[in-house]
Protein backbone atom coordinates (compact mmCIF):
# COMPACT_ATOMS: atom_id res chain seq x y z
CA UNK A 1 0.00 0.00 0.00
CA UNK A 2 1.35 3.41 -0.94
CA UNK A 3 1.99 6.19 1.55
CA UNK A 4 -0.84 8.24 0.03
CA UNK A 5 -3.23 5.32 0.34
CA UNK A 6 -2.20 4.70 3.93
CA UNK A 7 -2.77 8.37 4.78
CA UNK A 8 -6.18 8.41 3.12
CA UNK A 9 -7.38 5.43 5.17
CA UNK A 10 -6.05 6.83 8.42
CA UNK A 11 -3.33 4.21 8.92
CA UNK A 12 -0.33 5.30 10.96
CA UNK A 13 3.20 4.00 10.89
CA UNK A 14 4.58 2.57 14.11
CA UNK A 15 6.63 5.73 14.56
CA UNK A 16 3.52 7.90 14.20
CA UNK A 17 1.51 5.65 16.55
CA UNK A 18 4.12 5.95 19.26
CA UNK A 19 4.55 9.68 18.74
CA UNK A 20 0.83 10.33 19.01
CA UNK A 21 0.48 8.03 22.06
CA UNK A 22 3.31 9.86 23.83
CA UNK A 23 1.68 13.20 23.06
CA UNK A 24 -1.57 11.97 24.61
CA UNK A 25 0.15 10.68 27.74
CA UNK A 26 2.18 13.86 28.15
CA UNK A 27 -0.89 16.03 27.65
CA UNK A 28 -2.93 14.14 30.22
CA UNK A 29 0.00 13.89 32.65
CA UNK A 30 0.73 17.60 32.38
CA UNK A 31 -2.93 18.41 33.03
CA UNK A 32 -2.81 16.44 36.28
CA UNK A 33 0.45 18.14 37.34
CA UNK A 34 -1.04 21.55 36.60
CA UNK A 35 -4.12 20.62 38.61
CA UNK A 36 -1.91 19.65 41.56
CA UNK A 37 -0.17 23.03 41.45
CA UNK A 38 -3.49 24.90 41.54
CA UNK A 39 -5.19 23.19 44.50
CA UNK A 40 -6.45 25.69 47.06
CA UNK A 41 -8.81 26.06 50.02
CA UNK A 42 -11.82 24.78 48.09
CA UNK A 43 -10.24 21.33 48.05
CA UNK A 44 -9.94 21.41 51.85
CA UNK A 45 -13.59 22.47 52.13
CA UNK A 46 -14.58 19.51 49.96
CA UNK A 47 -12.48 17.19 52.11
CA UNK A 48 -14.21 18.53 55.22
CA UNK A 49 -17.68 17.93 53.75
CA UNK A 50 -16.84 14.34 52.80
CA UNK A 51 -15.08 13.65 56.10
CA UNK A 52 -17.99 14.97 58.18
CA UNK A 53 -20.72 13.36 56.10
CA UNK A 54 -22.85 11.24 58.44
CA UNK A 55 -24.61 9.40 55.65
CA UNK A 56 -23.47 8.30 52.21
CA UNK A 57 -21.41 10.21 49.69
CA UNK A 58 -23.52 10.04 46.55
CA UNK A 59 -21.49 10.33 43.35
CA UNK A 60 -23.25 11.26 40.13
CA UNK A 61 -22.24 12.02 36.57
CA UNK A 62 -23.38 11.46 32.99
CA UNK A 63 -21.58 9.67 30.17
CA UNK A 64 -17.81 9.37 30.59
CA UNK A 65 -17.98 11.49 33.74
CA UNK A 66 -20.49 8.97 35.07
CA UNK A 67 -18.06 6.13 34.46
CA UNK A 68 -15.42 8.08 36.37
CA UNK A 69 -18.03 8.62 39.09
CA UNK A 70 -18.66 4.90 39.43
CA UNK A 71 -14.96 4.33 39.96
CA UNK A 72 -14.77 7.12 42.53
CA UNK A 73 -17.76 5.76 44.45
CA UNK A 74 -15.99 2.39 44.53
CA UNK A 75 -12.74 4.00 45.71
CA UNK A 76 -14.52 5.91 48.47
CA UNK A 77 -16.32 2.76 49.60
CA UNK A 78 -13.18 0.64 49.68
CA UNK A 79 -11.16 3.21 51.62
CA UNK A 80 -13.51 3.87 54.51
CA UNK A 81 -16.15 6.29 53.20
CA UNK A 82 -19.65 4.91 52.66
CA UNK A 83 -20.58 5.77 49.09
CA UNK A 84 -22.60 4.75 46.07
CA UNK A 85 -23.24 5.97 42.55
CA UNK A 86 -26.60 7.35 41.39
CA UNK A 87 -27.23 7.88 37.68
CA UNK A 88 -28.55 11.45 37.22
CA UNK A 89 -31.06 10.37 34.57
CA UNK A 90 -32.47 7.70 36.87
CA UNK A 91 -32.39 10.08 39.83
CA UNK A 92 -34.97 12.41 38.30
CA UNK A 93 -37.17 9.40 37.58
CA UNK A 94 -37.36 8.03 41.10
CA UNK A 95 -33.84 7.26 42.30
CA UNK A 96 -33.80 10.50 44.31
CA UNK A 97 -35.36 8.30 46.95
CA UNK A 98 -31.93 6.76 47.44
CA UNK A 99 -30.59 10.09 48.70
CA UNK A 100 -31.26 10.89 52.36
CA UNK A 101 -30.90 14.03 54.50
CA UNK A 102 -27.54 12.99 55.97
CA UNK A 103 -26.04 12.33 52.54
CA UNK A 104 -24.02 14.63 50.33
CA UNK A 105 -23.43 14.63 46.58
CA UNK A 106 -20.28 14.79 44.48
CA UNK A 107 -21.41 15.83 40.99
CA UNK A 108 -19.09 15.38 38.01
CA UNK A 109 -19.56 17.36 34.80
CA UNK A 110 -16.72 18.98 32.89
CA UNK A 111 -18.94 21.51 31.19
CA UNK A 112 -21.03 22.06 34.31
CA UNK A 113 -24.05 22.32 32.00
CA UNK A 114 -24.92 18.64 31.52
CA UNK A 115 -28.72 18.58 31.23
CA UNK A 116 -29.34 15.61 33.53
CA UNK A 117 -27.08 17.08 36.24
CA UNK A 118 -28.60 20.55 35.97
CA UNK A 119 -32.13 19.13 36.25
CA UNK A 120 -31.09 17.33 39.41
CA UNK A 121 -29.80 20.43 41.21
CA UNK A 122 -33.14 22.03 42.26
CA UNK A 123 -34.24 18.82 43.96
CA UNK A 124 -30.93 18.57 45.83
CA UNK A 125 -31.28 22.19 46.95
CA UNK A 126 -34.83 21.53 48.11
CA UNK A 127 -33.61 18.52 50.11
CA UNK A 128 -30.76 20.66 51.51
CA UNK A 129 -28.17 18.16 50.29
CA UNK A 130 -24.64 19.63 50.13
CA UNK A 131 -23.07 19.37 46.68
CA UNK A 132 -19.39 19.26 45.75
CA UNK A 133 -19.00 20.03 42.06
CA UNK A 134 -16.09 18.76 39.98
CA UNK A 135 -16.27 20.88 36.84
CA UNK A 136 -14.36 23.17 34.52
CA UNK A 137 -15.41 26.48 36.07
CA UNK A 138 -17.36 27.82 39.04
CA UNK A 139 -19.22 30.07 36.61
CA UNK A 140 -21.12 27.10 35.15
CA UNK A 141 -24.63 26.22 36.31
CA UNK A 142 -23.25 23.37 38.41
CA UNK A 143 -20.40 25.49 39.74
CA UNK A 144 -22.74 28.32 40.80
CA UNK A 145 -25.15 25.98 42.58
CA UNK A 146 -22.70 23.76 44.47
CA UNK A 147 -21.58 24.51 48.02
CA UNK A 148 -17.99 23.74 46.98
CA UNK A 149 -16.60 23.74 43.45
CA UNK A 150 -13.39 21.97 42.50
CA UNK A 151 -12.34 23.62 39.26
CA UNK A 152 -10.55 21.59 36.62
CA UNK A 153 -9.80 24.70 34.59
CA UNK A 154 -9.79 25.07 30.82
CA UNK A 155 -8.46 21.81 29.44
CA UNK A 156 -7.76 20.70 25.88
CA UNK A 157 -8.85 17.14 25.19
CA UNK A 158 -6.01 14.90 24.04
CA UNK A 159 -7.83 13.38 21.07
CA UNK A 160 -6.92 14.63 17.60
CA UNK A 161 -10.36 16.25 17.25
CA UNK A 162 -10.20 17.84 20.68
CA UNK A 163 -13.62 16.38 21.44
CA UNK A 164 -13.44 12.93 23.06
CA UNK A 165 -13.30 13.17 26.88
CA UNK A 166 -9.72 12.26 27.72
CA UNK A 167 -7.70 14.95 29.45
CA UNK A 168 -10.82 16.11 31.27
CA UNK A 169 -11.79 12.66 32.56
CA UNK A 170 -8.20 11.86 33.56
CA UNK A 171 -8.02 15.10 35.56
CA UNK A 172 -11.44 14.44 37.07
CA UNK A 173 -10.41 10.94 38.11
CA UNK A 174 -7.10 12.06 39.62
CA UNK A 175 -8.69 14.93 41.55
CA UNK A 176 -11.43 12.71 42.98
CA UNK A 177 -8.86 10.05 43.87
CA UNK A 178 -7.00 12.72 45.82
CA UNK A 179 -10.23 13.68 47.58
CA UNK A 180 -11.05 10.08 48.51
CA UNK A 181 -7.55 9.20 49.69
CA UNK A 182 -7.01 12.35 51.74
CA UNK A 183 -10.29 11.64 53.54
CA UNK A 184 -9.24 8.02 54.01
CA UNK A 185 -6.00 9.11 55.62
CA UNK A 186 -7.87 11.50 57.90
CA UNK A 187 -10.03 8.59 59.05
CA UNK A 188 -6.91 6.66 60.01
CA UNK A 189 -7.87 3.94 57.54
CA UNK A 190 -5.11 1.32 57.77
CA UNK A 191 -4.10 -2.02 56.28
CA UNK A 192 -6.36 -3.96 58.65
CA UNK A 193 -9.36 -1.89 57.53
CA UNK A 194 -8.37 -2.36 53.90
CA UNK A 195 -8.06 -6.12 54.38
CA UNK A 196 -11.60 -6.33 55.74
CA UNK A 197 -12.95 -4.79 52.54
CA UNK A 198 -10.73 -6.85 50.20
CA UNK A 199 -10.87 -10.49 51.36
CA UNK A 200 -10.82 -12.01 47.87
CA UNK A 201 -8.32 -12.44 45.07
CA UNK A 202 -4.57 -11.90 45.09
CA UNK A 203 -4.98 -8.59 46.93
CA UNK A 204 -6.88 -10.32 49.71
CA UNK A 205 -4.18 -12.97 50.00
CA UNK A 206 -1.48 -10.33 50.28
CA UNK A 207 -3.41 -8.65 53.07
CA UNK A 208 -4.20 -11.90 54.89
CA UNK A 209 -2.66 -12.76 58.24
CA UNK A 210 -0.92 -15.97 59.18
CA UNK A 211 -3.87 -17.16 61.26
CA UNK A 212 -6.00 -17.11 58.10
CA UNK A 213 -3.95 -19.89 56.46
CA UNK A 214 -2.04 -21.67 59.23
CA UNK A 215 -2.90 -25.15 60.35
CA UNK A 216 -4.31 -24.75 63.86
CA UNK A 217 -2.58 -26.57 66.68
CA UNK A 218 -5.08 -29.51 66.84
CA UNK A 219 -4.13 -30.30 63.23
CA UNK A 220 -0.39 -30.22 63.96
CA UNK A 221 1.90 -32.83 65.49
CA UNK A 222 2.82 -31.60 68.98
CA UNK A 223 4.93 -33.39 71.59
CA UNK A 224 6.90 -32.71 74.75
CA UNK A 225 10.61 -32.26 74.15
CA UNK A 226 11.51 -34.83 76.80
CA UNK A 227 10.37 -37.85 74.77
CA UNK A 228 12.65 -39.87 72.51
CA UNK A 229 12.53 -39.58 68.74
CA UNK A 230 11.01 -43.06 68.44
CA UNK A 231 8.38 -42.40 71.12
CA UNK A 232 7.35 -39.12 69.57
CA UNK A 233 6.93 -40.58 66.09
CA UNK A 234 5.02 -43.62 67.35
CA UNK A 235 2.68 -41.53 69.54
CA UNK A 236 2.02 -38.95 66.81
CA UNK A 237 1.42 -41.38 64.01
CA UNK A 238 -1.72 -40.21 62.23
CA UNK A 239 -3.35 -40.88 58.86
CA UNK A 240 -3.93 -38.28 56.19
CA UNK A 241 -2.21 -35.03 55.40
CA UNK A 242 0.26 -33.77 57.97
CA UNK A 243 2.86 -31.06 58.38
CA UNK A 244 6.50 -31.88 57.72
CA UNK A 245 7.54 -30.94 61.25
CA UNK A 246 6.75 -31.81 64.84
CA UNK A 247 6.23 -28.92 67.25
CA UNK A 248 8.09 -29.58 70.50
CA UNK A 249 7.10 -27.80 73.71
CA UNK A 250 8.54 -27.53 77.19
CA UNK A 251 6.80 -28.17 80.50
CA UNK A 252 5.07 -24.78 80.33
CA UNK A 253 3.71 -25.40 76.88
CA UNK A 254 6.08 -22.94 75.22
CA UNK A 255 7.77 -23.67 71.92
CA UNK A 256 11.11 -25.37 72.55
CA UNK A 257 11.96 -26.42 69.01
CA UNK A 258 10.86 -28.36 65.97
CA UNK A 259 11.91 -31.68 64.51
CA UNK A 260 11.32 -32.08 60.79
CA UNK A 261 10.95 -35.11 58.59
CA UNK A 262 14.18 -33.93 56.96
CA UNK A 263 15.90 -34.13 60.37
CA UNK A 264 14.72 -37.72 60.70
CA UNK A 265 15.96 -38.52 57.20
CA UNK A 266 19.39 -37.12 58.04
CA UNK A 267 19.64 -39.36 61.11
CA UNK A 268 18.78 -42.43 59.06
CA UNK A 269 21.00 -41.49 56.14
CA UNK A 270 23.89 -40.88 58.54
CA UNK A 271 23.27 -44.29 60.13
CA UNK A 272 22.63 -42.71 63.53
CA UNK A 273 19.93 -45.25 64.35
CA UNK A 274 20.85 -45.21 68.04
CA UNK A 275 19.78 -41.56 68.20
CA UNK A 276 16.18 -42.65 67.68
CA UNK A 277 16.11 -43.63 71.35
CA UNK A 278 17.73 -40.39 72.55
CA UNK A 279 15.66 -37.44 73.82
CA UNK A 280 14.36 -35.57 70.82
CA UNK A 281 15.52 -32.25 72.32
CA UNK A 282 19.09 -33.35 71.62
CA UNK A 283 18.53 -33.46 67.87
CA UNK A 284 15.71 -30.97 67.35
CA UNK A 285 16.13 -27.48 65.87
CA UNK A 286 16.19 -25.19 68.87
CA UNK A 287 14.91 -21.61 68.75
CA UNK A 288 13.38 -22.02 65.28
CA UNK A 289 12.20 -19.13 63.18
CA UNK A 290 8.67 -18.15 64.19
CA UNK A 291 6.03 -15.55 63.48
CA UNK A 292 3.55 -14.12 65.92
CA UNK A 293 -0.20 -14.13 65.56
CA UNK A 294 -1.28 -11.16 63.44
CA UNK A 295 1.75 -11.20 61.13
CA UNK A 296 0.92 -10.49 57.50
CA UNK A 297 1.07 -13.56 55.29
CA UNK A 298 3.56 -12.03 52.79
CA UNK A 299 6.03 -11.54 55.66
CA UNK A 300 5.74 -15.22 56.53
CA UNK A 301 6.21 -16.25 52.89
CA UNK A 302 9.28 -14.03 52.69
CA UNK A 303 10.75 -15.80 55.73
CA UNK A 304 10.08 -19.22 54.23
CA UNK A 305 11.83 -18.18 51.03
CA UNK A 306 14.77 -16.28 52.47
CA UNK A 307 15.59 -18.83 55.19
CA UNK A 308 14.93 -21.78 52.91
CA UNK A 309 12.62 -23.51 55.37
CA UNK A 310 9.42 -25.45 54.82
CA UNK A 311 7.68 -25.05 58.18
CA UNK A 312 7.02 -21.92 60.21
CA UNK A 313 5.47 -22.13 63.69
CA UNK A 314 2.99 -19.43 64.68
CA UNK A 315 3.23 -18.41 68.34
CA UNK A 316 1.45 -16.06 70.71
CA UNK A 317 3.09 -13.21 72.61
CA UNK A 318 4.19 -15.66 75.32
CA UNK A 319 5.91 -18.03 72.92
CA UNK A 320 3.22 -20.71 73.01
CA UNK A 321 2.54 -22.36 69.66
CA UNK A 322 -0.84 -21.73 68.04
CA UNK A 323 -0.32 -23.42 64.71
CA UNK A 324 2.03 -24.04 61.83
CA UNK A 325 2.41 -22.67 58.31
CA UNK A 326 3.59 -25.39 55.96
CA UNK A 327 5.10 -24.52 52.59
CA UNK A 328 2.41 -26.56 50.85
CA UNK A 329 -0.24 -24.26 52.33
CA UNK A 330 1.16 -21.16 50.66
CA UNK A 331 2.54 -22.41 47.34
CA UNK A 332 1.18 -20.19 44.60
CA UNK A 333 0.47 -17.22 46.84
CA UNK A 334 2.46 -14.26 45.59
CA UNK A 335 4.46 -12.52 48.31
CA UNK A 336 4.07 -8.77 48.64
CA UNK A 337 7.01 -6.60 49.63
CA UNK A 338 7.28 -6.84 53.43
CA UNK A 339 7.42 -3.69 55.49
CA UNK A 340 10.96 -2.66 56.41
CA UNK A 341 10.07 -2.27 60.07
CA UNK A 342 8.32 -5.58 60.52
CA UNK A 343 6.78 -6.32 63.91
CA UNK A 344 7.08 -10.08 63.43
CA UNK A 345 8.75 -12.01 66.22
CA UNK A 346 11.54 -13.75 64.33
CA UNK A 347 14.20 -15.88 65.95
CA UNK A 348 17.79 -14.83 65.42
CA UNK A 349 18.76 -18.47 64.88
CA UNK A 350 18.08 -19.88 61.41
CA UNK A 351 16.55 -23.31 60.96
CA UNK A 352 18.52 -26.00 59.26
CA UNK A 353 17.78 -26.06 55.50
CA UNK A 354 15.51 -28.85 54.25
CA UNK A 355 16.89 -31.52 51.97
CA UNK A 356 14.68 -30.32 49.09
CA UNK A 357 15.43 -26.78 47.80
CA UNK A 358 12.69 -24.26 48.47
CA UNK A 359 10.89 -23.14 45.27
CA UNK A 360 10.51 -19.46 44.61
CA UNK A 361 7.08 -18.29 45.86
Amino acid sequence: MSTDAASSTGLLSQFEQLRFAREILRAEGQAVLTLADHLHDDFCRAVDLVFRCQGNVIVTGMGKAGLVGQKIAATLGSTGTSSHFVHPGEAIHGDLGRIHPRDMVVALSFSGETEEIVRLLPSLCQMKIPVVAVTRSNSSELGRTAQVTLELGPLKEACSLGLAPSTSTTSMLALCDALALVVSRMRGFDADDFARFHPGGSLGRKLAKVEDVMRPLPECRVANQSGTVREVYVQLSRPGRRTGAIILVDGEGKLAGIFTDSDLARLLEGKHDMSLDDPINEVMTQAPTTVTLGTRLPTAIELLANRKISELPVVDEHGKPLGMIDITDVVGIEAAQPARNSTSAVSSVDDRPPTVPFPNP
